[in-house]
């Protein structure tokens, strides 16, 4: 084994930088081709358990959201007898997975991620990313490609660190942790919006864990190949067994097994709470007390104060509030802007937000793709909707689901700052304003902290120093990922670890120590080299 000392050095963590996909790179041609290749296969997913693979015959389609008569193929979906077999397989792999030497376990991951920088599969992926998720090809290679390979070598360097932990010893003992996985299985849940959440269920699995795994229903293909790319790299059977359909029928069995030793989430704060009331009414019938981690929701907010930099916080406000159609929990959907600088900032508002290409995200000048389903899209149609009887739109408001479900990027102004526009979360590229007086900057500070039950991200644009310390001070806990003169989106493994409080999750920051400890259970070992053998002590003497 390499010694403690050396060995995390082995495993450099990122960021890796993305491609640019500039035109007459090799990567634009060779992007072009997988998407050609994924368009023509016609998936035919089937859960994966032990190794096996199950179909079910209960079939969804895969459907392209910017032209949604377009099926990529179809998945089978599991129901509780799927689940159940699922777990068996977890659990049966759980008695040698976590006990093999960490350097057979990191193999496989550490493979995959150099399979997924340098080879076939960074174009693959991606490729299934834009379709199935209707991200443009930057976002995608920066999600599907950099971010899934940092979170890999992220959680192989961060095991290495916890391992080397440990407690002193006296003479005659030697004190040692052992950081064994959970006992039972842990319950990963993935949300669409991010190819790069397979790591809820790879981080567990790098530890030792073995893992039952429900991807989101529109994001089943990303999911397959993820697990595929795994499989391929040398991954034994068992260890990550996905489970694809309804998220409340395989929750049920899944959350009330006695062996539940874990839940690793990301979804919305509802589904989530959910999943909290559920363990703690069965809190009694569990062999331990399950881990429970999970990130949710966010209405993330821009704070401009009257000495920030216009151009710098017009662009931040497109960026934040419109990538990937503002389906990112860390999105900008609330901005605070100062009365003196709204008239300037609402006009390159509207001119950015006119000039932004919405359509088919395989396009090179499209900027945003469509929302990701017929229900999403259903429900912004009637808060646009509202939002025009009221009177609120800026720029946009509209929206059209005749070939795919497209919002068009929006800035609503409302005067009342409670209202449900810039208080509830919407997860669309919708960004709502309210313009506060100059001289009000200290009340609003308190209005941003105190207007929504989250507690994701938040950025504060000003030149001012003072401000900026001021809001640092007044937003402590308004936001688990704070930044200063940029936008609120955009963490990077291993430099701005992500992860909110409040209504928006246990902030327990994935791709760092601190998330992969959640799913370790330490043992204290004392070696003891000078054995007593009399149990009476000198003080009993006479």
């Amino acid at each position: 084994m390499t010694a403690p000392a050396a060995r995390t050095a082995l495993f450099p963590v990122g960021p890796t930088t993305p491609l640019a996909f500039a035109p007459g790179s090799p990567e634009r041609v060779s992007i072009a081709a997988a998407l050609d290749e994924v368009r023509a296969e016609s998936f035919d997913v089937a859960n994966v358990i032990g190794g096996e693979q199950v179909r079910t015959g209960r079939l969804a389609p895969i459907v392209t959201p910017h032209a949604h008569k377009v099926q990529l193929g179809s998945v089978h979906w599991a129901g509780a007898a799927e689940t159940q077999r699922a777990i068996d397989a977890a659990l049966a792999a759980s008695t040698w997975w976590g006990r093999l030497p960490w350097e057979e376990r990191v193999a496989p991951f550490l493979r995959a991620a150099d399979m997924l920088e340098h080879g076939p599969w960074r174009d693959r992926l991606n490729a299934a990313t834009m379709l199935e998720l209707s991200k443009t090809t930057y976002q995608a290679d920066i999600d599907a490609a950099c971010e899934t390979l940092d979170f890999i070598r992220a959680n192989v360097k961060n095991m290495l660190d916890m391992y080397d932990v440990q407690p002193g010893s006296r003479p005659g003992e030697w004190n040692s942790a052992e950081y064994r996985p959970l006992e039972g299985f842990v319950f990963a849940i993935t949300p669409f919006n991010f190819t790069c959440m397979n790591n809820l269920a790879f981080g567990p699995a790098v530890l030792g864990n073995t893992v039952v795994w429900k991807p989101a229903e529109s994001a089943s293909l990303v999911a397959h190949l993820s697990l595929q790319l795994l499989r391929e790299a040398g991954l034994p059977d068992g260890v990550v067994n996905v489970a694809y359909g309804d998220g409340a029928e395989i929750g049920e069995v899944a959350l009330n097994h006695r062996d539940l030793a874990g839940v690793h989430f990301t979804g919305s704060t509802t589904t989530f709470q959910h999943i909290w009331r559920t363990v703690g009414a069965n809190v009694a019938n569990y062999k331990n007390y399950p881990r429970i981690v999970g990130e949710t929701g966010g209405k993330d907010f821009i704070l401009a104060h009257p000495s920030a930099d216009l151009d710098q916080l017009a662009a931040a406000c497109v960026r934040g509030a419109y990538e990937y159609q503002g389906q990112k929990c860390s999105a900008a959907s609330r901005l605070y802007a100062p009365r003196s600088l709204w008239p300037q900032l609402k006009e390159r508002l509207i001119a950015l937000t006119e000039s932004v290409v919405v359509g088919d995200p395989t396009e090179t000048e499209t900027y945003v793709g469509a929302v990701i389903n017929a229900k999403q899209h259903a429900k912004h149609a009637d808060a646009l909707a509202r939002a025009r009887g009221e009177g609120l739109v800026v720029v946009g408001g509209n929206t059209d689901d005749s070939v795919g479900w497209f919002v068009d990027p929006t800035v609503l102004e409302v005067a009342d700052p409670s209202s449900p526009f810039i208080t509830q979360e919407l997860f669309a590229p919708v960004l709502t304003t309210y313009v506060y007086d100059d001289a009000d900057w200290t009340d609003t500070l308190k209005t941003v902290d105190e207007s929504t039950p989250y507690g994701l991200t938040g950025a504060v644009f000003a030149g001012d120093e003072a401000a900026v310390r001021q809001a640092n001070d007044a937003l402590r806990y308004a936001a688990g990922n704070f930044y200063v003169n940029d936008k609120p989106t955009g963490s990077v493994v291993g430099a701005q670890p992500f992860g909110g409080a409040r209504a928006s999750g246990t902030n327990d920051k994935a791709g760092t120590v601190w998330n992969l400890i959640r799913f370790a259970s330490p043992r204290s070992v004392k070696r003891n080299h000078l054995p007593v053998t009399d149990y009476r002590y000198p003080h009993l003497e006479s």
